[in-house]
């Protein structure tokens, strides 16, 4: 009787010692969970979603579930003519890409009234004019130069470099100069954004 509850008195006194807190499972300190370096690289190449979807706006997947892109013949910064809807004819930059619903935003074209409430107590609420997104198939690729709307084609440069080029009039679309002019806007852009 007496080494029966001697057993049970050492059993007790290894059970207290034992203490279970949250970092730890049976008195064994738990190690936080690494991911792999493989892991942690395919999170970060998942594409941003650019485009805050409507209520009842369904938006295609992959069966990874990342979004389903669509290749579109235009890129921000073209000049492009619309060729269809109520703003047909008219001929602006292009400013915005959405890849997802191959939508584009053209400046100063296709412009929706917007409410906006106040945001603050002594603010007002402001009616305010907003770019509304224009299919890709209703925008056509534009020349300045020769003031002609034409389908893009592609083709393969000398250097081994692939442009994009107007058909009706052979016109390279992707050329150094173009790229070096967008990239300044940009950074000035940049640049006026932090400065205010």
């Amino acid at each position: 009787m007496a080494a029966a509850t001697a057993a049970m008195a050492a059993l007790q006194s290894s059970m207290t010692s034992l203490s279970l807190s949250s970092n730890s499972f049976f008195g064994q300190p738990l190690s936080p969970i690494t991911l792999s370096p493989l892991l942690s690289k395919s999170v970060e190449k998942q594409c941003p979603i650019v485009m805050k979807l409507k209520r009842w706006e369904r938006k295609k997947c992959k069966p990874n579930s990342l979004p389903l892109l669509h290749k579109m013949h235009v890129k921000v910064g073209d000049t492009v003519k619309v060729i269809s809807g109520h703003e047909k004819g008219k001929v602006g930059e292009i400013s915005q890409l959405f890849k997802h619903n191959s939508t584009v935003i053209v400046k100063e074209l296709n412009l929706k009234t917007k409410h906006v409430k106040s945001k603050e107590e002594g603010e007002p609420g402001q009616i305010i004019k907003i770019e509304g997104p224009i299919h890709s198939s209703n925008v056509m690729l534009y020349s300045k130069e020769q003031n002609v709307a034409s389908r893009v084609g592609h083709k393969v440069l000398d250097n081994g470099k692939r442009v994009r080029y107007l058909i009706k009039t052979g016109e390279i679309i992707d050329s150094a100069e173009n790229w070096k002019k967008l990239t300044e806007d940009d950074k000035k852009t940049e640049e006026v954004a932090v400065s205010t």
